[in-house]
């Protein structure tokens, strides 16, 4: 995958370089402000912009309006934050972007590899990750939740974090048909109109966040 990376602290940008050149990738631009990442995802169009929620200038939320400004110029460039904190509105904003190919993950994260790559993978294939740290501060806000059962709740939040039918069969210890059928409860239960199930499963998920 080609990558354009931001982020403002030296060490921790040379960090994920050398990281995902790891993994194969190729970073093709690395910036340290979030002017500079709208720049070089517009000018390069990369399969992903990776950056943080705070960044020059002003050091509040310049990555995640760097990450928005991108999605509607360039809606076919994923995005991925790696953020040190939960900013539970960053992330609602971030996930309400559009139809997919959206993650956020914690900084913490970066030292586990596998996630990482997972994440990437979910991102650039026009799916959704969230952090399951993210998803426990953010909760399930929506009313509409109140008709799922507790193990359709369970399929959902694994759902919120990217994974597979076959990911979610094997940590609820279910068969993978059980699976498509909660998720095909879920979907009728939260009143999701017919689409692509790619589609209809990022809609779940920002129903399930409160989006």
């Amino acid at each position: 995958m080609r990558l354009v990376v931001a982020e403002d602290s030296v060490l921790l940008r040379e960090g994920l370089i050398r990281l995902f050149e790891e993994m194969g990738h190729e970073v093709i631009a690395a910036v340290g402000d979030a002017p500079a990442l709208i720049v070089a995802a517009g000018q390069l169009l990369p399969d992903i912009a990776v950056t943080d929620v705070r960044m020059p200038p002003t050091h509040s939320d310049d990555g995640l309006r760097a990450a928005l400004a991108i999605r509607v110029a360039h809606p076919e460039v994923g995005l991925l934050v790696l953020s040190q904190w939960v900013h539970a509105e960053a992330a609602r904003d971030l996930l309400k972007s559009g139809r997919g190919g959206v993650g956020y993950l914690l900084k913490d994260r970066v030292q586990d590899m596998a996630m990482v790559a997972a994440a990437l993978d979910v991102v650039a294939q026009g799916g959704m990750i969230v952090d399951p740290e993210v998803i426990a501060q953010i909760g399930a806000s929506s009313a509409s939740l109140d008709r799922l059962t507790a193990r359709e709740r369970e399929v959902i939040a694994l759902m919120a974090q990217g994974r597979s039918n076959m990911a979610i069969a094997s940590q609820l210890v279910i068969t993978p048909g059980a699976v498509e059928k909660h998720i095909a409860s879920i979907f009728i239960k939260l009143d999701l109109p017919s689409s692509p199930e790619d589609h209809r499963r990022v809609l779940s998920v920002l129903r399930y966040l409160g989006g």
